[in-house]
């Protein structure tokens, strides 16, 4: 028998997160904290090791090179691949 959904209440649309997301990313984000998803080590964005000769910039943890953040710029567009990391702290 499935179990019965959430009752989590009213929601709204992804509009909302416009003005949070904003301020967030309105600053430096190599000064922000990441935490490594594979192996845990915590350290500054700016300690990273990038590579940029790949499609985009690849980032990759100092400890043990696993792939961190991807960063692709297209003339229209960004994308940004986060998968790496657990969490990214930024100082506001």
């Amino acid at each position: 028998m499935p179990e019965p959904a959430l009752d989590l209440g009213p929601h709204i649309d992804g509009n909302v997160l416009a003005g949070p997301l904003q301020e967030i990313f309105a600053v430096d984000v190599t000064a922000a904290t990441s935490r490594c998803a594979s192996c845990g080590r915590t350290g500054a964005v700016a300690a990273l090791h990038v590579y940029p000769n790949a499609p985009g910039m690849v980032a990759r943890c100092p400890s043990c090179e696993e792939v961190v953040l991807r960063v692709v710029r297209a003339p229209d567009a960004a994308w940004l691949d986060l998968r790496g990391a657990v969490s990214l702290r930024l100082p506001m």
